[in-house]
């Protein structure tokens, strides 16, 4: 497999300006991969002034259509499609996650194209839409939908190419340029995806990604004058600094941060259905996903059958590196890696702290389920649930970004929201119920911006994405993901020669 590994800034591949470059490690053996080109603040420079002269060019940004930006959309699309085995095989070996799961990303990033396409030639029906006004006809208003102008994308590593779809799309239908900073840890498939939107007809400028350290890259990006939006996903401490940083301009920023998110399962729940969502929950990628659900509050009339049920289903689930020719042919659950040693030692931090406080595990908890994977090589973590932990132990309350599970008790429908509510997050949550009106109820009150009824995970192009308190605002995604990239323009005019006669 060949690798794209230098900078990509306007419309070429080229150096770090100061030569520096970083390894990326395969999760699943701890090995270097390649060696990638380590931008700075010079690359950061050159990346920005590329976006800005792109987005005042006569091919793009003030001056292109919906219709034109929607037909490089597509194009991008197809070269998905093209070259959709290939993208999921880098993200598969770069990140660690499980080949389907890679596959799906591209199946997600393939409709995110169509969706905005749709979204920029629908735009053009709606500009210079005439607003009432009250005036009688004299003064007439208009509004522009306009590119906010430079976006600076910075997107995490448990989702490497579909997270930056999912910013960089959405800003390219609505004419804005791109300076898109992908995780270190897993920059491969973002360094391919620049290159794929300038083969799809973006100009040169339009896409450029600049690979890097955060205080040497991710910094100078956030900070940079010529940046109109800060997009980023990622930890609450960064975010905080991304925040300073954008309030240096004051420049508009929009945040999809980390999540605690509870599930609860009442009594009249499906458990075999339960369960299987349970899993997905807190298993898809192995646990590190913003959104997982990795807090589980179940009716006590329920609790020994799902916990019976949903430890003798996670002790099915294959853990190993999906491109081996031993994971290939797996059917059933597959769970890979996290993504490296930093990570795995952070999970079983908490592990540790978890079992040294006492708590009950009802599945995992061991390095022995994992020690024979691999030779022993790689980061992986079994799946570990933990059964009735205080509400105050750090296990229940912080994000763990690994596959852990905490699951607790509750009796009436006005505990299980009041313990789920109780968190600093607010990005999603789940009611499992057969009745319709409790799952309405309870969606009304989880303090979150996404609520499952029944389900667990889905994510829809179409939908708004994001989340309250300290998951961030903004959002991505949908009609709400494009007006993130819009600047709305009020344009007022009067004939010629009138004047109101005030002076």
């Amino acid at each position: 497999m060949s690798f794209k590994t230098q900078l990509y800034i306007n419309g070429e591949f080229r150096d770090a300006a100061r030569g520096g470059t970083f390894n990326t490690i395969n999760p699943a053996n701890g090995e270097v991969i390649t060696s990638v080109a380590a931008g700075t603040a010079e690359d950061i420079d050159a990346a920005v002034e590329a976006a800005v002269a792109c987005l005042n060019s006569p091919n793009w940004g003030y001056a292109s259509t919906g219709a034109q930006r929607a037909q490089v959309l597509r194009n991008l699309g197809e070269l998905f499609k093209a070259r959709k085995e290939e993208l999921a095989r880098l993200d598969s070996l770069d990140q660690g996650k499980p080949i389907r799961e890679a596959l799906a990303d591209l199946g997600d990033a393939i409709s995110c194209c169509e969706h905005f396409a749709q979204l920029a030639e629908q735009r053009d029906a709606h500009q210079h839409e005439v607003i009432e006004n009250g005036t009688g006809g004299d003064f007439t208003t208009t509004i522009v939908l306009e590119p906010i102008g430079v976006v600076a994308a910075i997107t995490p590593w448990n989702y490497p190419l579909l997270m930056a779809v999912w910013k960089v799309v959405p800003a390219l239908a609505a004419g804005c340029t791109v300076v898109l900073k992908p995780s270190e840890l897993a920059p491969l498939s973002c360094l391919l995806f620049g290159e794929l939107c300038t083969q799809a007809g973006a100009p040169p400028g339009a896409v450029n990604v600049v690979t890097g350290l955060g205080p040497d890259a991710g910094g100078p990006l956030t900070h940079h004058p010529k940046i109109d939006k800060i997009s980023f996903t990622g930890s609450v401490p960064t975010a905080r600094r991304v925040m300073n940083a954008a309030a240096e301009g004051p420049r508009a920023v929009s945040l999809e941060l980390g999540g605690k998110s509870p599930l609860l399962i009442f009594e009249d729940a499906d458990v075999e259905a339960t369960v299987d969502w349970v899993i997905t929950g807190f298993l898809w990628g192995s646990g590190q996903v913003c959104s997982a659900t990795s807090r589980v509050l179940v009716h006590s009339s329920l609790r020994e059958s799902f916990l019976k049920l949903l430890t003798e289903k996670v002790a099915n689930v294959k853990i190993g590196d999906s491109l081996s020719e031993e994971m290939a042919n797996v059917e059933g659950g597959v769970m890979g890696p996290v993504v490296n040693d930093v990570q795995y030692k952070k999970i079983w931090n908490y592990i540790d702290e978890a079992r040294s406080e006492g708590l009950v595990f009802a599945y995992g908890g061991s390095r022995d389920l994992v020690s024979s994977i691999n030779g022993g090589k790689g980061y992986f973590v079994p799946p570990t649930i933990v059964v009735d932990p205080p509400v105050t132990a750090r296990v229940w309350n912080e994000e763990i970004f690994g596959p852990v599970l905490c699951v607790r008790e509750f009796n009436t429908e006005e505990e299980a929201i009041q313990v789920a509510n109780d968190t600093v997050y607010g990005l999603a949550g789940a009611v499992f119920s057969a009745d319709t009106d409790r799952c309405e109820r309870v969606a009304r009150r989880l303090r979150t911006g996404i609520v499952w009824k029944n389900n667990c995970q889905p994510a829809f192009i179409q939908a708004p994405w994001g989340g309250c308190k300290q998951s961030g605002f903004g959002r991505d995604l949908g009609r709400w993901g494009l007006e993130e990239f819009t600047n709305v323009k009020q344009v007022t005019s009067s004939a010629s020669g009138y004047k109101w006669g005030l002076w």
